[in-house]
Formats: structure tokens, C-alpha cells, sequence
């Protein structure tokens, strides 16, 4: 019997993993006890291999409905394999003009999945760290619970290509 459940356990995760086939890199970092502080910068550190193939930049929040802002904004720190830097100022809307919360909410957590780059072709191969700071007017920041990073393969659909011919 034990046995059937380990192949049944092998055969699930091989599934979910199986399904997601665009992910390169997905992780999350909590929040620590819901109160972002200026000083907390949360790292994602991943590598890209294959340089030829354009890929999604995902940031990914999750708050409580008892985040009183309809935004956030970040600083992201992008570290290349060189050692040269960037920073960008990202804008993530978490709710609507009417105050409705966006993305997937469930009990009163509401998780968001912001694009903010699209076809993005990584020029080096090797190690980047991607590095959030909050950039709210207020230090401690209450009820972001957590904040991630998503890398996807782009997916070139036949409507994509058919504007590609096209052109």
C-alpha cells in the first residue's frame, strides 16, 4: 500500500510539473510578519542558459484586503552576470478606480501576477539577482504578505506568427 502512494505522490508532482512547462523560475519571499520595511530586499537569484529565446518577467504580490493602497510601488534592481546594474520604478496595481481588488483572491488574500517585461531577450548567460525595494511613502508597510518573481519561456502563438507574416 505504501508503495501505490509513493507512485501516486511521483505521478501527481510529475503532472504539475509537467503542466507548467514554460516556467524557468518562479519563487516566493514572505514578507516578514506582513510589515515591509524599507530595509527588506527581497533577492531571487536564477540562471539563464539559452540566450536565443525571448522570455516573461513576472512580478508576483500577494496582500490582504486590508492593504490600504490601490498600488505599489517598487524599485527593481537587476544584477547581471558581468556585474553591471540597472533600476527600474515599477508601478503594481493591486485594485481597481472603485476599490475592487484585482487578481486571484481567496479569504481575504489576493495574489496578482504583474507583467513587466514581454519578450525580454536575456543577453548573457549566468546569474542574474533580481532585488525588490519597497517604494511606498511609508516604512513599514502593512499587509503585503509576500512578493515573488516568475521567468517564462514566451510561448509564440499561431496568432503571433500570422503577425509575423503578415508584416
Amino acid at each position: 500500500m505504501r508503495t501505490i502512494n509513493i507512485v501516486i505522490c511521483f505521478i501527481f508532482l510529475f503532472l504539475i510539473y509537467s503542466c507548467d512547462r514554460t516556467r524557468v523560475y518562479e519563487e516566493y519571499k514572505e514578507i516578514p510578519q506582513y510589515i515591509w520595511n524599507y530595509n527588506y530586499k527581497p533577492r531571487f537569484e536564477f540562471n539563464i542558459e539559452d540566450t536565443t529565446i525571448p522570455y516573461n518577467v513576472y512580478i508576483n504580490v500577494r496582500n490582504s484586503s486590508n492593504y490600504t493602497y490601490q498600488n505599489l510601488f517598487l524599485f527593481l534592481n537587476i544584477y547581471y552576470p558581468d556585474g553591471k546594474y540597472s533600476r527600474d520604478t515599477i508601478e503594481v496595481l493591486l485594485a481597481d478606480d472603485k476599490g475592487n481588488w484585482l487578481g486571484d483572491g481567496l479569504g481575504g488574500i489576493w495574489d496578482n501576477r504583474y507583467l513587466i517585461k514581454k519578450g525580454l531577450f536575456f543577453s548573457q548567460k549566468g546569474k542574474y539577482i533580481f532585488e525588490y525595494e519597497q517604494g511606498m511613502r511609508e516604512n513599514n508597510l502593512p499587509y503585503i504578505m509576500d512578493v515573488g518573481l516568475r521567468i517564462e519561456k514566451m510561448v509564440e502563438t499561431k496568432s503571433n506568427t500570422k503577425k509575423q507574416d503578415e508584416k
